[in-house]
């Protein structure tokens, strides 16, 4: 009888530790962060300035101007296409490494009014 005991009280542990195993999530991936950037004459706005590295950013570019604009982040030759006055788009970058990452207004003479700027990863 005292071996029966032993053997419920072992299938009981095995049993918990199976449940709380399941429960633990599955994944380390983080979900991805989500920064609105406005762009009017002549600046860009973003809601957040900087993220961890390892981070995936889906950037949504709204264009408040009454003149088009778009973003390109220079040093990774990425970027939304040319928006006219009203228009959204997005924009989806995994950051892997620190620092700064530049951007600007490609349109001629709306970077050099102010359309350019850094998005820092820590």
């Amino acid at each position: 009888m005292h071996v029966r005991k032993v053997v419920i009280a072992a299938l009981a542990s095995l049993a918990v530790a199976a449940s709380a195993a399941s429960a633990a999530p599955r994944s380390a991936t983080k979900a991805p962060v989500k920064i609105t950037v406005t762009a009017k004459e002549f600046s860009f706005t973003f809601t957040k300035a900087s993220v961890p590295h390892g981070t995936i950013v889906i950037f949504t570019l709204i264009n408040r101007g009454q003149l088009s604009h778009n973003l390109v982040f220079t040093t990774l030759n990425k970027g939304t296409p040319l928006l006219l006055p009203g228009h959204k788009a997005t924009l989806k970058i995994t950051f892997t490494k620190k620092g700064r990452y530049y951007y600007i207004c490609s349109v001629p003479n709306h970077a050099e009014e102010g359309m350019a700027g850094s998005f820092v990863v820590t």
